[in-house]
C-alpha cells in the first residue's frame, strides 16, 4: 500500500469511528480532499472486506434512528437511496423486520406518530383530515396506511367493534 492509500484509510477509519458511513458517502467525503477515485475505491474495497465499512450495517443503523424519529417506509427508503443504498441490492437487510422489532411494525409507528402530534381529541373536520394525512405523508407513510389510521381513529371514537390491522 503507497502512501495516499495509508492516507485515506486513516481518515476512512476517522469517519467510521464516528459512526457508520455508507461508501458513497464516504467517497464523497474523501473525494474533495484531493484524492484519486480509484485510490479511493481500493482502499474502500479493502475495508468492506475487513468488515469495516458495511452498507448493511449502515442501513440498518440510520434505518432504526429515523424509524426512532417517526419517519415511515418511504422516506426511509428514499433517503437510504439518496446515500448510495439500494434495498434490492442488500438481501440480509429487511425494513419491515426492523421496523417491528424498533416500534412493533409500521402501523404501531404510525399511531404513535399521530398521538404524539394529535392527541386523541375529537374527529377532526375534512380540512383538517386532509392537513393531517399530508403531515404523515411528508413523514414518508403511505395513503394506505394512512386511511388504515383514520379508520381506526373513527373505530375507537366510536366504539365500534374489531379495529383494523389489529
Amino acid at each position: 500500500m503507497d502512501p495516499t492509500d495509508d492516507k485515506i484509510k486513516a481518515e476512512c477509519l476517522r469517519l467510521l469511528a464516528g459512526r457508520e458511513h455508507s461508501r458513497k458517502e464516504l467517497t464523497q467525503k474523501l473525494a474533495p480532499k484531493g484524492f484519486a477515485k480509484e485510490g479511493i475505491e481500493a482502499v474502500l474495497d479493502q475495508l468492506a472486506e475487513e468488515n469495516w465499512q458495511s452498507d448493511v450495517r449502515y442501513a440498518e443503523s440510520y434505518a432504526r434512528s429515523r424509524i426512532l424519529k417517526g419517519y415511515g417506509p418511504v422516506f426511509i427508503t428514499y433517503e437510504l437511496r439518496q446515500n448510495g443504498i439500494d434495498s434490492a441490492h442488500l438481501p440480509p437487510f429487511d425494513l419491515e423486520a426492523l421496523a417491528e422489532s424498533v416500534a412493533g411494525g409500521w402501523m404501531a409507528l404510525l399511531r404513535q406518530v399521530y398521538s404524539r402530534k394529535y392527541g386523541s381529541g375529537p374527529a377532526p373536520n375534512r380540512n383538517e383530515w386532509a392537513k393531517r394525512s399530508r403531515f404523515l405523508q411528508q413523514r414518508g407513510f403511505t395513503s394506505a396506511m394512512i386511511m388504515d389510521l383514520f379508520a381506526f381513529v373513527r373505530h375507537a371514537e366510536t366504539g365500534n367493534g374489531s379495529l383494523p390491522n389489529e
